[in-house]
């Protein structure tokens, strides 16, 4: 399944949230350095950049993937690092978006096109 490939749908709640069983059958999609949350209501993966301008050109792609998608992250950005976090707010747990956009980044993070 390229979930890359696939785009965000609205989602103003009023849908149940992705189970752990479902949760973690997409997380198999992603790069296992992606980690599902203990409660199993997130997703969440750090990057590592040697240089501060890398770290914020990679934030600044995170941003646009979330601006055309209508999805938003969690960034936490740090000298060398940017950690990315997804739940869909709306639902208090992860739908699809959030599995959909962390592809996304995976793409850009190897240097391919989202």
């Amino acid at each position: 399944m390229d979930l890359a490939q696939k785009r965000c749908k609205p989602c103003e709640g009023g849908v149940r949230p992705l189970t752990r069983e479902q949760s973690l059958e997409l997380l198999k999609a992603l790069d296992p350095a992606w980690s599902l949350s203990d409660d199993g209501l997130s997703i969440a993966r750090s990057f590592a950049f040697p240089v501060y301008d890398q770290t914020m050109a990679f934030a600044n792609a995170v941003a646009q993937i979330a601006a055309t998608e209508d999805h938003h992250p969690v960034l936490t950005i740090e000298y060398g690092r940017c950690r990315v976090s997804y739940t869909t707010h709306a639902i208090d747990g992860l739908s699809d978006n959030d599995f959909i956009c962390a592809a996304k980044i995976d793409r850009i993070a190897t240097g391919a096109t989202p």
